[in-house]
């Protein structure tokens, strides 16, 4: 079972999402941050299921629509670690800062 770690730039994610789906009074906030928890859960023990993408990294697609997200991350088979690195809605362009992601 893979290890999974956070980069300190999710918790910017994460409150990023929260004030967009207050912006839409979006229903249930927190039930939509559990149900993307959930969905990196999943990399422990498929640490290879995100399509891949730049520079060795992958891309966990999580929902659709008006509840789809994209976790970027890195998987590490040496440590057995799967590091994410970013969270985004689907109907965003791009990362935040995904130019100076490791």
């Amino acid at each position: 079972m893979s290890a999974i770690e956070l980069a300190p730039e999710v918790r910017g994610d994460f409150e990023r999402i929260l004030e967009r789906l207050a912006q839409h009074e979006a229903a249930d906030p927190a039930q939509r941050i559990r149900e993307i928890i959930a969905a990196i859960d999943v990399l422990e023990h498929n640490p290879l299921i995100g399509r891949p993408a730049a520079g060795g990294k992958r891309e966990l697609v999580i929902g659709r629509r008006a509840h789809g997200y994209v976790a970027l991350y890195r998987y590490v088979a040496e440590m057995d670690i799967v590091f994410v690195l970013a969270i985004h809605s689907q109907r965003e362009a791009g990362y935040a800062g995904a130019d100076d992601l490791p």
